[in-house]
């Protein structure tokens, strides 16, 4: 079954939630780890999966350096019953409070940069809380799910905390001074199934609003293709789609998702072939305004013996794009997870990018990092499988002189609070 129709008939009608200069990166790096019991026993597991793994370092009681995080740190973990539910963690890497308790676990959410509530989803609702948990206030109900109701998700804050955007059955913006809202963009669908699912043509949820507000990049979810990217603009109500797309290949929907650069006049992203059965994909940048595409290390199967995997990049204030890395042969394995290394490069250079630091993380999960590019926040899987949905939390600053530190045993959907 190809991948697109899997994808929408997982989904059914409702929203479509998605949910430079060095030498080559190399192959043998060993997978970094965690330091207390927890994850000694994680690094356990890892060494007995995979034989690159290494024993945890320890850490030192007393030594942890204040304020170890730029920004408190967001981030789904499980409660006593194993369900989702919202943490926060203070700058200090360890102070760690629960601020949901919510029966059907949180689905997503998203963290107002201004003051630090929280708009979340859970059980087909869209609800917002404060900072610390308190005052707990439904915004939008979407029905039982089980009754095919559309799905309300992806909440995004702008970056003055003045508009929600969510998703259902469309893109809306939701002005929270007022609690009015605005359908922007209408999900089109096509004809529907003999059992009454609608095949969509093209559907619609928010990704990031750019650091000034103006624009917003929107994923887009279709029937017989690839999720995409496009941006929509404010003040125009335009949405620009990408310009100078090879055939099959379609951003920024894989490893990692796209990130705004500092200025909002690009986005960079990871583009790939949605059937592939490879891990692969080209590093992409793409000017907002026009839609044109720069693309970086491609990665042409034919008359090419070497498979290029970027993941979770993210454009930096100093012009640079940082990542994660790895190479591998084309007769390695369908499903072989590469090599991966915390590197960066210049968009637009042809030449290998900057190995950062030597660890391998090929159990990454999802990564989030520091708005400076100063350091990383990786969740890494416990064990050798795919879509574990979180994992272990470490920081890795990128100055390959300074060591990890552990912060957690399991997490996921990071975000930075103010």
């Amino acid at each position: 079954m190809k991948a697109s129709l899997w994808r929408f008939l997982m989904f059914g009608a409702m929203a479509f939630v998605v949910a430079a200069c060095a030498p080559p990166v190399s192959m043998n790096e060993p997978q970094s780890s965690s330091v207390d019991e927890v994850s000694t026993i994680v690094a356990a597991t890892l060494q007995a999966l995979d034989p690159q793994a290494t024993e945890a370092a320890t850490e030192i009681p007393g030594t942890r350096i204040p304020n170890v995080l730029p920004h408190s740190l967001y981030f789904l973990g499980k409660d006593g019953n194993w369900v989702n539910q919202l943490f926060r963690m203070e700058r200090d890497g360890q102070t760690k409070v629960q601020l949901t308790s919510e029966p059907a676990g949180i689905d997503d959410y998203d963290v107002s940069p201004v003051d630090g509530s929280v708009a979340y989803i859970t059980n087909n609702q869209l609800n917002l809380i404060q900072s610390d948990g308190s005052n707990r206030q439904e915004l939008v109900f979407g029905g039982p799910k089980e009754d095919n109701n559309p799905w309300v998700a992806n909440p995004v804050f702008s970056p003055d905390g003045k508009i929600l955007a969510y998703s259902q059955d469309g893109l809306y913006f939701l002005e929270l001074q007022t609690l009015t809202g605005d359908l922007i963009l209408r999900n089109q669908y096509g004809d529907t199934s003999p059992d009454g699912v609608r095949f969509p043509l093209e559907i619609y949820w928010p990704e990031q609003f750019s650091p000034d507000g103006t624009k917003l990049l929107v994923a887009m979810g279709h029937w017989e293709v690839a999720p995409s990217h496009a941006v929509y603009d404010l003040e125009t109500k335009a949405l620009v789609r990408s310009e100078g797309v090879p055939d099959g290949a379609y951003c920024c929907s894989f490893h990692g998702g796209p990130a705004w650069s500092a200025d909002g006049a690009s986005y960079v992203g990871i583009a790939s072939i949605h059937d592939s059965a490879y891990q692969y994909g080209e590093l992409w940048k793409v000017d907002t305004a026009s839609g044109r595409v720069t693309r970086m290390f491609t990665s042409p199967f034919e008359g090419s013996e070497t498979v290029y995997l970027p993941v979770e990049p993210f454009a930096a204030p100093d012009g640079q794009v940082y990542f994660f890395f790895g190479t591998y042969d084309v007769n390695s394995g369908y499903f072989d997870a590469p090599i991966l290394q915390l590197v960066r490069a210049k968009p637009g250079e042809a030449s290998e990018p900057t190995i950062l630091r030597p660890e391998n993380f090929r159990l990454m999960e999802e990564a989030l990092w520091a708005p400076d590019a100063s350091l990383v926040i990786v969740a890494s899987a416990p064990e050798k499988r795919w879509d574990q949905g979180g994992g272990v939390l470490e920081l890795f600053p990128t100055d390959r002189l300074k060591e990890p530190v552990w912060l957690a045993p399991f997490g996921s959907h990071l975000k930075w609070g103010p």
